[in-house]
């Protein structure tokens, strides 16, 4: 068993959605979210680099990643560290890459120009304060979290007064 477990996987397969962090060269941060974020092996995490030219540019200088994957209505994840390696069309890795993209129906795979693999180094758990006193259970803080969303949803959905 790799690193990543059947948990981990669990989350970041059903979420989707992590936030990649790197270290520009000029040492500022750079934190960019990836729709196509999934669990490539036991220990390795993946993406599409569709649209994030300085993210790639980051790895590429050396940089290593951050990734969080977070679900949103329990507000519990985790974090994941390590070096990531860009692969480019005419690799393996990159066949494998938009392979996986086809078969889940994704509709952006002609615009992938890269695959990125993270090799996961450090894996932790992210835990919402909510749960440190004790008094609120995880269908408590989805339960708070999903009518916190479907008012903004509505809100934002309502006919013009």
């Amino acid at each position: 068993m790799g690193i990543l477990t059947d948990e981990m996987q669990r989350v970041v397969r059903e979420q989707r959605l992590g936030f990649h962090a790197t270290v520009c060269a000029d040492g500022s941060p750079n934190l960019s979210p990836k729709g196509t974020t999934d669990v490539w092996d036991d220990d390795h995490l993946w993406f599409a680099e569709i649209c994030s030219p300085q993210t790639v540019a980051n790895i590429e200088q050396g940089s290593s990643v951050e990734v969080n994957v977070v679900d949103q209505f329990a507000r519990t994840g985790y974090r994941f560290k390590g070096p990531a390696v860009v692969h480019r069309p005419g690799s393996a890795e990159y066949a494998e890459g938009t392979r996986r993209l086809r078969a889940g129906g994704s509709r952006l795979v002609e615009r992938v120009r890269a695959i990125v693999v993270v090799e996961v180094r450090r894996a932790a758990p992210v835990v919402s304060p909510a749960y440190d006193d004790g008094t609120l259970t995880e269908d408590d803080v989805r339960a708070i979290h999903r009518a916190r969303f479907a008012a903004l949803d509505a809100a934002r959905h309502a006919p013009p007064a």
